[in-house]
């Protein structure tokens, strides 16, 4: 069997979709899951980069994208009424069911679909209170214990090397995005590619530098 830990912010709506699919993706399969929550923004604030919502072509792009992902694949998905929004109640909100800094399935579940489906405000202070009732809460979502396993779980994504999610870990690799499910299908079916080069030196060749002038 092989584990995979499955990096997560409900911000993401390719996380959402990922997790929607992942069970198809690895039909047949033997493999564990751990689910965890980070704070995408702190992510991408180490690594330099803007998120797809800073970008106003791209923020269009990827709504478009997200939307048509999901007609594509049989996913339902809507638009929260507002995006970007805070995702810090619902990533401590899911925290505070845990102890261990991983979530169960049915907890992500609930969380990304209260999101992704039915196109509220998923801010809204009654809809998070609403969503707490339906959790088993574990400690006070607004606790310093829950504030630091966040952090926790960030900045170990940020030691793998994880740059963005949905990012799935499997033995010494990482797998990145929607579209990387396939390719997580064949490591965890430890296919011979991932021994070659095409894996092992991809990084290995220099780049152009861009200059700030």
């Amino acid at each position: 069997m092989k584990h995979i830990d499955f990096y997560l912010d409900f911000i993401s709506p390719y996380a959402y979709l990922a997790f929607e699919r992942l069970p198809e993706a690895l039909e047949g399969v033997s493999y564990s899951v751990r689910y965890k929550p980070l704070l995408l923004g702190a992510l991408l604030k180490h690594h330099g980069q803007l998120g797809p919502a800073e970008v106003p072509p791209k923020r269009e792009w990827t709504y478009r994208h997200v939307q048509w992902l999901g007609h594509a694949n049989g996913i339902p998905i809507e638009m929260p009424a507002t995006h970007p929004y805070n995702p810090l109640p619902h990533l401590r909100l899911s925290l505070a069911t845990s102890t261990d800094g991983c979530i169960s399935r049915q907890v992500a579940e609930t969380i990304f679909r209260d999101v992704w489906r039915g196109g509220g405000e998923a801010g809204d202070a009654s809809r998070l209170a609403a969503l707490s009732a339906r959790l088993t809460l574990q400690s006070d979502p607004g606790s310093d214990a829950v504030k630091a396993q966040l952090k926790a779980n960030t900045d170990e994504a940020v030691a793998r090397g994880v740059f963005g999610v949905p990012a799935f870990a499997v033995d010494d690799r990482l797998i990145w995005g929607f579209d990387g499910l396939p390719m997580l299908r064949a490591a965890v079916l430890d296919d011979p590619w991932f021994e070659g080069p095409q894996w092992r030196t991809a990084g290995d060749r220099p780049g152009m530098l861009r200059s700030n002038r």
